[in-house]
């Protein structure tokens, strides 16, 4: 145990060591008050290089391996809205899609309405997903932009949700979906952009990223989801090439469409209307997301 030195004793111990008590006291209490400063005779002279302390190493801040999209920016497209059907003739107006002239947007499909039970429509799908799918990519730490949240009477049309993505400088754009095919036709796909170089459209320099971006999501929905590519186009990939859809044609950032499924067969219908498969589809599309911008 360390036993108090007497006050003289203590005095003459902090005359030997050339008033450094003072500046140790200092240190214990913090900002000195006035009765300090009065009885305190002024020390100032050059420091010591010996007493300074050296400043600490700057060190770069550690990845986070909770959120490996800090710092990235992601936009999902839900595709259609509820209510387009109210305005046929505003969403039936033509628009530029870079290599041709087509409609503003589309009411999208539905599922087929059976036993006193309602039809459940793409737009109404798209929206939960995407919301789920913002949920997740957020958790991880990217900042994610949608091209709508039901939030306008219709739209956005086709041209300015291309838009939206090129503003954002996005590092990846999806565009959720669901397919109305026929019924027998199952599975998901992912459509990714062909080279179009064509009016004001140029894909090449999103081909190949696109490609990649689609094809790390094909990977993990199917993992996630426990579904299979589409047995009815891709020849078992998962990936539809096109270029007939302006929201890709005018794209300049990576961008891929996801359909999810077919809304059209009973079988595919049965999981796109559960809440607990459209979270692993949200799922499975945000696992894609990170794999492709992790590298």
């Amino acid at each position: 145990m360390t036993r108090s030195l007497p006050a003289a004793l203590a005095a003459l111990v902090c005359s030997a060591a050339l008033a450094g008590c003072g500046a140790a006291s200092e240190a214990a209490e913090g900002t000195r008050g006035p009765a300090a400063a009065a009885t305190t005779p002024d020390r100032s002279r050059t420091p010591d290089p010996s007493r300074t302390p050296s400043p600490a190493p700057s060190r770069a801040p550690a990845a986070d391996a909770a959120r490996p999209l800090a710092g990235r920016t992601v936009v999902v497209d839900p595709g259609h809205n509820p209510g387009n059907f109210r305005h046929p003739r505003e969403i039936g107006e033509k628009v530029d899609i870079g290599t041709a002239r087509k409609e503003c947007d589309t009411t999208g499909t539905s599922t087929n309405a059976s036993g006193g039970k309602a039809a459940y429509t793409e737009a109404a799908f798209t929206l939960d997903v995407s919301h789920r799918l913002k949920k997740a990519l957020e958790e991880r730490g990217a900042e994610v932009v949608l091209t709508h949240d039901a939030d306008r009477p219709y739209g956005p049309c086709i041209d300015e949700r291309a838009r939206i993505g090129n503003e954002a400088a996005a590092d990846a754009v999806v565009s959720v979906h669901a397919d109305g095919s026929a019924v027998g036709n199952r599975g998901f796909h992912v459509i990714v952009p062909a080279e179009v170089r064509e009016g004001s459209a140029d894909t090449g320099p999103i081909v190949a990223p696109s490609r990649t971006l689609g094809e790390r999501i094909a990977a993990a929905f199917a993992r996630t989801t426990g579904t299979s590519p589409a047995n009815y186009l891709g020849d078992g990939t998962g990936l539809d090439v096109r270029s007939d859809l302006g929201g890709l044609n005018l794209s300049t950032v990576p961008k891929v469409f996801v359909e999810c499924g077919n809304m059209r067969d009973p079988k595919d219908a049965a999981l796109l209307t559960s809440g607990a498969w459209r979270q692993k589809a949200a799922q499975g599309i945000a696992d894609g997301i990170v794999t492709y911008l992790q590298g």
